[in-house]
């Protein structure tokens, strides 16, 4: 029995199935061609984090949809697409992130950023939760001391705050400083969940405390760092400079790496 090319076609046709009208989208957030957005609940409030197959391309704080697509669309140039929620794995992912768990991965999509951005962003993703360092700080670190004002600017142009924690760089006088993601009073409060008072901090700065050390290790470190933290008050010895610390006998610590906020400021 002979099949004549036209049964061939219409027992093919019977075999189709049409594709979910999901699919095409999937595919596509996959490439990196479009995002998809699900809203989480941070310290500050709801926020608004977008991805695709390359990792987290945004968080933001949006007042509705809308507005949140419209600018994700002026700033990535891709369009953004609403889920119900967050994958499992990306929203504990986030969550041990914010919990201080520096070693989860996740994965970002950083694309139309500069190498001199991803390198600020990278350096800031190594200060501990808990803890603060100033811009000048990561402007030595990644070995661009004078570059401090372009430090502050890659961190207010940081598109995923929260999982890159711009939060947690101060000023180089010791005030908190500006903050992308709803200003200086959220910054306060991101802080104050991570076991911080900003307050005491910036007055322990005005009052001329910029490093503590300890009598008993004769170790100098940043105000928060943990090591610092430990020490106990009869034991504290506050230094308005590093070379008033190191006149005094007293070694940087290797953790906070007090000297390379010295070196920048």
């Amino acid at each position: 029995m002979t099949v004549s090319d036209k049964d061939l076609e219409i027992a093919m046709a019977d075999l189709m199935t049409a594709a979910p009208p999901t699919l095409a989208v999937g595919v596509l957030v996959e490439l990196g061609i479009v995002d998809r957005y699900a809203r989480f609940d941070a310290p500050i409030g709801s926020l608004v984090v977008a991805w695709n197959g390359l990792g987290v391309s945004a968080v933001e704080s949006a007042p509705d949809d809308a507005t949140f697509e419209a600018t994700h669309l002026a700033r990535t140039g891709r369009r953004a697409v609403r889920a119900e929620q967050l994958p499992e794995s990306l929203a504990s992912a986030i969550a041990r992130r914010l919990g201080g768990d520096r070693r989860v991965r996740i994965d970002l999509d950083l694309r139309g950023h500069t190498d001199f951005e991803r390198d600020v962003w990278q350096k800031a993703l190594e200060i501990p939760r808990g803890e603060v360092r100033p811009y000048g700080w990561i402007a030595a670190e990644i070995g661009r001391p004078k570059a401090v004002r372009a430090v502050g600017t890659a961190l207010g142009h940081n598109p995923v705050p929260l999982i890159v924690p711009c939060h947690r760089v101060v000023r180089t006088d010791g005030s908190i400083g500006q903050y992308s993601l709803g200003g200086p009073a959220n910054k306060r409060t991101i802080l104050a969940a991570e076991g911080l008072d900003p307050d005491a901090m910036e007055s322990a700065a005005r009052s001329g405390m910029r490093y503590l050390g300890s009598d008993t290790t004769h170790i100098v470190c940043l105000p928060t760092c943990h090591n610092a933290r430990r020490i106990t008050p009869r034991h504290r010895v506050p230094f308005r400079s590093l070379q008033a610390a190191a006149s005094a006998g007293y070694r940087p610590c290797r953790e906070c790496r007090p000297a390379s906020g010295a070196i920048a400021a």
